[in-house]
């Protein structure tokens, strides 16, 4: 985005609009709130509005409503329109806060939650009752700081794994704390309200995370389902998928209420970030406990996917698959569009682009205005 940096860098104006802090740095994500575009990044700058060419930008707190940071990953209610994040501050350490942007781009609640440690949350998740605070044991290092690594966040043994379940419109002293084993999770595919009172959370979970001095990947996650019992205040974990794999995603109007197909991305065995060797893309049938497998080919590396509903669908997974494939041995990239029925398939549609877009950042599909 606009930022100082890459404005110096490219040699043309930065940005217009207000800053939070010296980092201005937004590069995770790009979402709808309000019918406008924003490119978001969590802990830090405040978001960028985006014009339909993208061309146009400048900073906007959601026209002065944000008075602090936000998210990469806020979740849209589909019922409600509102849009929910759980956002934190790599300079506050004893609290995170919900944060609710109404369907009209504004934010209507700012409510802290007080947490220890400098907990590193990258996600969250709804139900009809609840919002998920994931407070997980990757915690802000002095010591990672100090040493010089740009990333200071690393795997804390003595911060206690827990899971949040704050109600829709309740404070702090209302959240529900569920004990989880030590793990961390970076993304959630969906979340929702069982019948016996229980909320079902699938994640990808990792063992261990930034364990290592120098911050690196050191395990690989898996596809879970996690049941949370407010009654027993208590997380019983099931493995889905034992594969390594990231990037759930959904058909999004089914976010926050029971749903059938996820669909996610292979990891290679090394756990390389850039994801080399990695060339399936995976479909899950949670109701059957099926998994289809989409295979791109030696040399080509999917990312995060899109589902698009199509227009009239009325089948979850009646709708389209949207991403980019990296061509590793020619150094270009192919935006492919798949079925989502016939998900073994080739794709129905590839539009070639003469550059290598590097995986693991962030994109949403936006219908025509």
């Amino acid at each position: 985005m606009g930022s100082r940096t890459a404005a110096a860098a490219l040699g043309r104006p930065a940005a217009p609009g207000p800053r939070r802090g010296r980092n201005d740095t937004v590069n995770t994500n790009v979402v709808d709130i309000g019918g406008r575009a924003f490119a978001i990044v969590e802990a830090g700058s405040f978001p960028v509005e985006l014009s339909e060419t993208l061309e146009a930008q400048r900073y906007n707190p959601f026209d002065g409503t944000l008075t602090r940071s936000f998210t990469g990953h806020p979740h849209r209610d589909p019922i409600t329109g509102e849009t929910h994040a759980i956002a934190y501050d790599g300079r506050v350490w004893d609290a995170v806060r919900h944060v609710v942007v109404s369907a009209t781009g504004r934010v209507v609640r700012d409510v802290p939650i007080p947490v220890e440690h400098g907990p590193c949350i990258h996600d969250c998740a709804l139900t009809a009752r609840f919002v998920i605070v994931l407070d997980l044991p990757v915690t802000f290092s002095m010591r990672a700081v100090l040493a010089g690594h740009r990333f200071p966040f690393r795997w804390n043994r003595s911060h206690r794994a827990r899971v949040g379940l704050l109600p829709r419109q309740g404070r702090a002293t209302d959240v529900v704390w569920c004990e989880v084993e030590p793990c961390f999770v970076f993304h959630v595919a969906n979340a929702f309200d069982d019948r016996d009172g229980c909320v079902v959370l699938d994640v990808i979970a990792y063992p261990t995370m930034f364990a290592s001095a120098n911050g690196e990947l050191d395990t690989l996650g898996r596809f879970e389902r996690w049941t949370l019992d407010p009654s027993t205040r208590s997380v019983e974990r099931r493995v889905i998928d034992q594969a390594a794999q990231e990037f759930p995603r959904i058909d999004e109007q089914r976010f926050g209420q029971s749903y059938r197909y996820a669909y996610t991305v292979s990891v290679p065995a090394d756990g390389n970030p850039q994801l080399a060797g990695a060339t399936k893309l995976y479909k899950h049938d949670l109701e059957r406990g099926e998994r289809r497998v989409h295979e791109f080919g030696d040399h080509h590396v999917p990312g995060e996917f899109v589902f698009v509903r199509a227009d009239g669908g009325t089948h979850e997974d009646e709708g389209w698959l949207m991403g980019l494939v990296i061509d590793t041995a020619n150094e270009t990239t192919d935006f492919a569009i798949l079925d989502a029925r016939a998900f073994e398939a080739p794709p129905v549609a590839t539009i070639r682009l003469g550059h290598r877009i590097p995986p693991g950042f962030h994109g949403n599909w936006f219908p025509s205005r």
